[in-house]
């Protein structure tokens, strides 16, 4: 029991037009406001296109969020997110109910944000992107391109909200002052999202309030639950700024590649004797994410490449 999606428009679908063949589960993908709840709709009738056609057998069936997942036979199944509230066995129940449907004959279409269930699934995945079917095929496929579209998303995102400083803890005899800091992209422009393998830097700016003779200046960065995962200071960088005057200003900038896996993260600061006296010491001043188009675990992106001989 196919169904046909004929030029169809309703808002925001603009001429849409794609085949899910029988006995298959399609996985629907896509933002707010792109058209997957009304391709759904479209698809099981309650839904009128103002223009176009959509061919199916009468036979279809509508689940949404929170709704009974009736699996009765069909000719077509749409399910809008209706898995998302579910239990673990409630959801063991209803995958076995779908393979059931497709081996029947049923079209499934499946809308998800969870990307290992539609992998694991669905025959094909669609995404839909502004009204317009922006890919579909292979289900790992079309899923790294959606990613790598939401990361880039994000990523440019995070360039229109400034890192805010706010430590969870400051202490230091006050003979200096962290005045800003800065996380920077490859393109040197302040953002609170880096994507993962991308050169960024954090930029601070230090203000001494007495002379120090050799001060150091370092940072640490650490995952949202306390786990440290790099740091470093000019001493260890064998970068000399002292001895510096009352009054004086010097900026740090600190490069690298970013390359860690999808998290936050935050940044502590600091300013300190080589003795480790603090002069200001800003615990998780600022804070930041780190994107990525795939998902990788743990925190230090490796970037492994794997070879596989038989």
């Amino acid at each position: 029991m196919s169904i046909e999606f004929k030029n169809v428009s309703a808002p925001p679908l603009n001429g849409f037009r794609a085949v899910a063949p029988s006995g298959a589960i399609i996985g629907v993908i896509g933002e707010k406001n792109s058209g997957v709840t009304e391709l759904l709709k479209l698809a099981c009738g309650i839904l009128k296109p103002d223009e176009g056609e959509v061919v199916a057998e009468p036979e279809r069936r509508f689940v949404a969020l929170g709704e009974t997942l009736n699996l009765a036979p069909a000719a077509v199944v749409a399910l809008d997110q209706a898995l998302a509230t579910q239990d673990a066995l409630v959801r063991a129940r209803t995958l076995t109910g779908l393979d059931r449907l497709r081996r029947s004959g049923t079209t499934v279409l499946l809308a998800s944000h969870e990307d290992r269930l539609l992998e694991a699934l669905c025959d094909e995945v669609w995404w839909l992107e502004a009204g317009q079917l922006a890919a579909k095929g292979d289900p790992s496929e079309t899923l790294r391109k959606y990613r790598r579209a939401v990361s880039e998303k994000i990523r440019a995102w995070g360039e229109t909200i400034s890192p805010r400083l706010a430590p969870s803890y400051r202490r230091g005899d006050g003979r200096a002052e962290v005045l800003s800091i800065e996380t920077l992209g490859t393109d040197g422009k302040p953002t609170i999202v880096w994507k993962s393998g991308e050169m960024v830097s954090i930029k601070a700016a230090v203000r001494f309030h007495e002379a120090v003779e050799d001060p150091v200046l370092g940072i640490l960065i650490r995952t949202q639950i306390g786990f440290e995962v790099y740091g470093t200071n000019t001493e260890l960088e064998r970068v000399k700024i002292g001895p510096r005057a009352a009054g004086d200003t010097v900026t740090l900038t600190i490069s690298f590649l970013c390359d860690l896996c999808p998290h936050p993260y935050t940044i502590t600061i600091a300013s300190h004797d080589p003795d480790g006296t603090a002069h200001d010491w800003l615990e998780d001043a600022v804070a930041f994410t780190v994107t990525d188009e795939r998902y990788t675990a743990g925190v230090a992106n490796l970037r492994a490449k794997v070879v596989v001989e038989k």
